[in-house]
């Protein structure tokens, strides 16, 4: 597990940029944290760094999964608004697992079995003003490959 703390949401941004540039395609990432905890701010920084247009980047909160194309193929979801594991099934996001794309999904820790046995965990927590804590947690060997590379 990695951990950093993070002043701002530019250092939140730029981090997120250093991750977008490093995905590829078959990388899941698991967001988690409360409102306002800088996930958002990560995710767009992720679209900027694998060169997704900024128009297209919204937040999938109503859509529930939304596609971006960049550099590779990327796919952001918010599972705030599903109760359970039926909801999520019903959204078809299922059917997006082992494409050629990258996945990016917030608010994991409501459905957990909605990630793959090896992905990338990033919790982020409040820290007083703009800062926050990003913890780094990776399950499996790209993942933690990708962590190394992300983190060192």
């Amino acid at each position: 597990m990695r951990t950093v703390r993070l002043e701002s949401p530019e250092e939140t941004h730029r981090l997120g940029v250093r991750l977008g540039e490093l995905l590829e395609p078959g990388d899941f990432v698991g967001l988690i944290g409360d409102l306002g905890a800088g996930k958002t701010h990560l995710v767009r920084g992720v679209a900027d760094g694998a060169n997704v247009p900024r128009s297209e980047v919204a937040s999938p909160t109503f859509a529930i999964v939304y596609p971006y194309s960049g550099r590779i193929p990327l796919y952001h979801a918010d599972l705030y608004r599903l109760t359970d594991y039926d909801d999520l099934y019903a959204t078809g996001f299922l059917d997006l697992e082992g494409t050629e794309s990258a996945m990016l999904v917030e608010w994991l820790d409501k459905i957990p079995q909605a990630a793959p046995r090896d992905y990338l965990r990033v919790t982020l927590k409040h820290a007083g003003g703009e800062a926050r804590v990003l913890m780094a947690e990776a399950f499996g060997v790209r993942p933690a490959a990708l962590l190394d590379a992300w983190m060192g």
